[in-house]
């Protein structure tokens, strides 16, 4: 049946902590003892009849003989929090310093209106040193290539296109960017969480406002950067669903169609050639918001087609044509300028590095939040 469909016939969720191991597989523990309940009552427990804890569900299993694994894994919420509470921020008479909180909530708001996730770092030196200036310490100077740098040492922050390795923030760092001229922004994690997601974008805010704004992040800043009242892009999720719904039950329509084989299917026309998923083609789309998932994009068309849809290519990294999976976490919507370089640039093949982490990353972020 597929784990996908076993849940839905039976109307529980995925496990988020407890798994059963058996045979070296791992199966959602509160479905198969609600559902196991059957053979003893005659008709299976619901989701709601029963809670599927460690004090119930798991205890019940051990002492069946199973084995129960605790699979906590960090959500990518949590991690970005956690990522905000422990930044290493140097101290000013007024207080922490705010390079790094400015730099980030700059970034965020490039996220939140789904602007390209690199940026050359001397544009966004121009635009952070004007905010530095009117939102950090009093006794500091604007400064943004220290945090620049300096955020590079986090799990949220990319330095892109420089050889070597990336010198500490401090002394003549500026000189290593002139000479380097890398490219900065988010890593596709963290972009990707904080585009998708409203509450993950919240709570990044509140937890700078609270560390390093006495409290909350002033509204002006916030207006400056676009996290203030912003409005967030159409897509082509249902009015009933979230894109983020959606993006997670299409992966699992075409998790399920593995699971039967349909990835391994081939249709004939003039010549046999693997199919390609309707489901995977959606669910990119809609992870995309409508704009080029390539993180240095150079510029989209600014027109749509003739339907009023943004102009994007869905292309799977590893060819389809060569049996690469059909899945969104390695395909990729790309512009018609993007697509064209990495089918016949002379950068291609480091263009598809460079994308096939993207997909896996965007991919991971969304899928996380379930």
């Amino acid at each position: 049946m597929g784990r996908r469909s076993f849940l839905d016939h039976y109307g529980f969720e995925p496990a988020r902590r407890y798994f059963l191991h058996h045979d070296g597989a791992y199966y959602d523990s509160k479905a198969i003892v609600g559902v196991a309940y059957r053979y003893v009552a005659g008709r299976p427990l619901s989701a709601g009849q029963f809670s599927g804890g460690r004090q119930t569900v798991g205890r019940l299993l051990k002492s069946l003989g199973f084995e129960v694994v605790n699979e906590e894994s960090t959500s990518p919420r949590r991690r970005l929090i956690a990522v905000l509470e422990t930044l290493r921020i140097a101290s000013t008479p007024d207080g922490p310093a705010r390079h790094q909180p400015i730099t980030l909530l700059w970034a965020f708001g490039r996220a939140a209106h789904r602007r390209p996730r690199l940026m050359q770092w001397r544009e966004a030196h121009a635009e952070l040193r004007g905010l530095m200036r009117e939102y950090g310490q009093p006794s500091s100077r604007p400064t943004p290539e220290f945090p620049i740098v300096a955020l590079e040492r986090t799990d949220l922050w990319e330095l892109s296109g420089h050889s070597g390795a990336v010198p500490a923030a401090h002394g003549e760092t500026i000189v290593w960017l002139e000479e380097q001229e890398p490219h900065c922004g988010l890593t596709a994690w963290a972009y990707e969480l904080v585009a998708s997601s409203e509450p993950a974008r919240s709570e990044a805010v509140a937890a700078l406002g609270a560390r390093f704004f006495g409290g909350a992040v002033p509204k002006d800043l916030l207006v400056e950067v676009g996290l203030y009242g912003e409005g967030r892009p159409a897509t082509a999720a249902s009015a009933d669903s979230s894109p983020l719904e959606v993006y997670q039950r299409l992966c699992w329509t075409i998790e399920d169609a593995e699971a039967r084989g349909d990835h391994d299917r081939t249709s004939t026309t003039t010549r046999e050639q693997p199919v390609r998923s309707a489901a995977a083609v959606k669910a990119v789309l809609i992870r995309s918001a409508g704009h080029c998932e390539n993180p240095l994009c150079t510029g989209e068309p600014n027109d749509v087609n003739r339907d009023g849809d943004p102009i994007l290519e869905v292309d799977h990294v590893q060819d389809r044509a060569q049996w690469g999976r059909d899945h969104p976490i390695q395909m990729i919507a790309l512009c018609p300028n993007c697509h064209a370089v990495k089918t016949r640039g002379r950068s291609r093949e480091q263009l598809r590095k460079l994308l096939l982490k993207e997909a896996q990353a965007r991919h991971g972020a969304w899928i996380g939040q379930a």
